[in-house]
């Protein structure tokens, strides 16, 4: 049966055959037969999982920039992000940030700007559309601040006019009101190198034709490329762009007594998280940063802490025919920990070798040594595992969950070192609860949302406060390894939850695009709990999702939807997103709906061959309304442990009624 083809939005429920429910057990069997064999196929031989990890066309364009910057660029592979930035140009001639998305002016001039350090001109045909839509969207004043930095570094803005970062702040004390540990990790990790290039001013003479002067609306000349005041005047942003201006005028006349000792500071500091991880804070945006950081602060190219970080960058690098893309990281303790958990919940034994291998390679990469975390948690002891292959300083909370539950489903040869691992780790989650119940990622009590109106904050990440799909992922943890909801941890927990609720009865997906994804996310975490499946505000959400479903079965829901609350669970369908919402349903006790049994269909019709599913979208969150990602793993582990949900809830009901296929 073709998917449909028509809006997106059923009427009214996708029409039902009855047929034997062997008929349908027959279906979903041979779909997790596939499903299984396909991920069994994806594991490497070391033992983990780790799928590409796909971001928008700014990380080829800044890779193009970067090595334009250095001096060091491969022509040959400059031309192959090129084409692969130009592979990836929306027909009104910008850039987005996301599969599908709307032109982003950031994503478009960065993109403009690679092309032309590439070797591209003016008049050529995707430049020239380029130029026409990045002028509608106001030109190059509108980029953010890390955009209008790399620019300045061509002499293409001015750097009196951008958000100052100086390197002043990393000497703030941490129990000033203000300190880098008041920032979220990430932001921590760029900003800090950030913040000696700003320093240092680094400037590259690049010809007059390969800039971005006609980028300008009216021209250069006449462009204010200064932050705009609030129009109520006593307001945060506008006394944070005081002091920015304040700042700024310290830079003209030499006032800057603290500047040596701030940079011999944030290099000690930058070197320092160089150790056990895959270059700063192992993302790709702090890595290009602590590379150009080491230049301004005069080491040679030869230098080996040069060499590594730009070692660390290159890996994250993909060649595959004529096209070069980058990734933003890699993520194979994530992908380890679902594909333990979706192979160990659709009946792979506990024992199986494979199960034992991937198992022993996540149990060696558990945090031992403190990090970040440990200036706003000073009682918790490490015990956490981290996101990439190594990123010692930055455990994160989900990530630790996540592994525990993938080694619920496994029997490690060591019992005694894997109990010990996982309380371990369930220790350090539970110290890291915040002060309002919930958890956040990386950081404990992250949340003076003031800072959010700081002048170089507008990558709109400078938090990270407690989320709802992390804290119910926890929920689910907590109760695998026998806490209850009387524990005063879960209590508080579902306290917060509840008071997270939006008034149509959905949740919001901090780190999963979006609703569909935040919803899931809490709804297996109450059923978990044994929360009451007949709570009303369980069952409103429940009755979210039934409405948001598509007239092809599935669900789905675009990156859009955190710019535009009014289009939540709006979107084409995926398989992840279908899963997500599936799994949901029935973590809500909804075991028998026309609208469980048409998301099933989905999945199975959409499976391919091999035991796969496609999936461009992208449905995983990096920094909400600035960076999303596709997680190409998705589209395997979530579709897997939505339809073994199906198959035990239908094995246990005696299901009478099977969809159309």
């Amino acid at each position: 049966m073709e998917e449909a083809s028509s809006p997106l939005r059923a009427s009214a429920p996708p029409q039902l055959r009855f047929g034997k429910i062997d008929d349908l057990a027959s279906r979903v069997s041979a779909a997790l037969d596939g499903a299984r064999k396909r991920l069994f196929a994806l594991q490497h031989d070391e033992g983990y999982w780790c799928g590409e990890l796909e971001a928008d066309t700014t990380l080829e364009s800044d890779y193009i920039l970067l090595h334009a910057l250095l001096g060091t660029g491969n022509p040959e592979r400059f031309e192959k992000a090129a084409r692969y930035i130009l592979e990836h140009q929306n027909e009104d001639g910008g850039w987005g940030i996301y599969a599908g998305g709307p032109s982003n002016i950031s994503a478009s001039v960065k993109a403009y700007f690679g092309l032309k350090l590439a070797g591209h001109t003016a008049e050529h045909p995707a430049l020239t559309r380029a130029r026409k839509k990045i002028l509608e969207m106001g030109g190059v004043p509108k980029v953010n601040t890390f955009t209008k930095i790399y620019l300045c570094f061509f002499g293409q803005y001015d750097y009196d006019a951008v958000p100052a970062i100086p390197p002043e702040i990393v000497l703030f004390p941490k129990w000033f009101w203000f300190n880098i540990y008041e920032i979220s990790s990430w932001s921590r990790a760029i900003l800090v190198p950030l913040s000696i290039a700003y320093a240092k001013k680094p400037f590259k003479k690049i010809p007059d034709e390969m800039g971005v002067e006609e980028l300008f609306v009216d021209g250069r000349d006449q462009a204010n490329m200064h932050l705009p005041w609030a129009s109520k005047w006593i307001s945060w942003r506008n006394f944070f762009l005081c002091l920015d201006r304040l700042t700024h005028w310290f830079e003209r006349v030499h006032i800057r007594p603290l500047r040596s000792i701030a940079l011999k500071q944030a290099e000690k500091w930058m070197l320092e998280r160089f150790e056990m991880s895959d270059g700063l804070g192992a993302i790709f945006p702090a890595v290009m940063n602590s590379i150009i950081a080491l230049r301004c602060l005069g080491r040679s190219v030869d230098d080996p802490q040069f060499i590594r970080a730009m070692d660390e960058l290159e890996k994250l690098g993909i060649e595959e025919g004529n096209t070069f893309r980058v990734q933003p990281s890699k993520s194979p303790v994530w992908d380890t920990a679902y594909a333990l958990f979706g192979l160990g919940e659709c009946g792979v034994p506990a024992n199986d070798p494979r199960m034992m291998k991937g198992a022993d390679w996540v149990l060696q990469k558990q945090v031992r040594n403190p990090g970040d975390w440990k200036v706003k948690n000073k009682n918790g002891q490490p015990g956490g595992w981290y996101f990439e292959f190594n990123n010692e300083f930055y455990p994160d909370v989900d990530d630790s969950a996540m592994v525990c539950l993938g080694l619920s489903r496994v029997e490690h040869p060591n019992g005694r070192y894997q109990r010990e691992s996982v309380q371990r780790a369930i220790d350090w989650i539970l110290s890291m609860q915040c002060r309002n119940g919930g958890w956040a990622s990386f950081d404990k009590d992250n949340d003076r949302m003031v800072f959010e109106h700081i002048p170089f904050a507008d990558h709109n990440a400078m938090l990270d406060p407690p989320t709802v799909d992390i804290t119910g992922r926890i929920l689910e943890m907590l109760a695998t390894y026998g806490y209850d909801r009387h524990h005063p941890a879960v209590k508080r927990a579902i306290k917060f939850i509840g008071e997270e609720q939006e008034a149509d009865g959905s949740w919001f997906g901090r780190w999963g695009v979006n609703y569909i994804y935040g919803t899931m996310q809490v709804l297996r975490g109450l059923e978990s709990m044994g929360v009451d499946h007949h709570e009303p505000y369980i069952q409103q959400a429940a009755e979210w999702l039934r409405m948001v479903q598509n007239v092809d079965g599935g669900w789905g829901e675009t990156c859009g939807s955190y710019d535009d609350p009014n289009t939540k669970g709006v979107g084409p369908s995926t398989p992840s997103q279908t899963a997500w919402a599936v799994m949901g349903l029935l973590a809500a006790n909804d075991t028998r709906s026309d609208c469980v049994a048409q998301g099933i269909a989905y999945l199975l019709r959409t499976q391919k061959k091999d035991g796969s599913w496609d999936e461009p979208h992208y449905t995983g969150t990096g920094f909400p309304r600035v960076f999303y990602l596709n997680y190409h793993m998705y589209r395997q582990y979530f579709p897997l442990i939505a339809l073994t949900t199906y198959a035990k809830v239908m094995a246990g009901n005696g299901l009478t009624r099977a969809a159309s296929f």
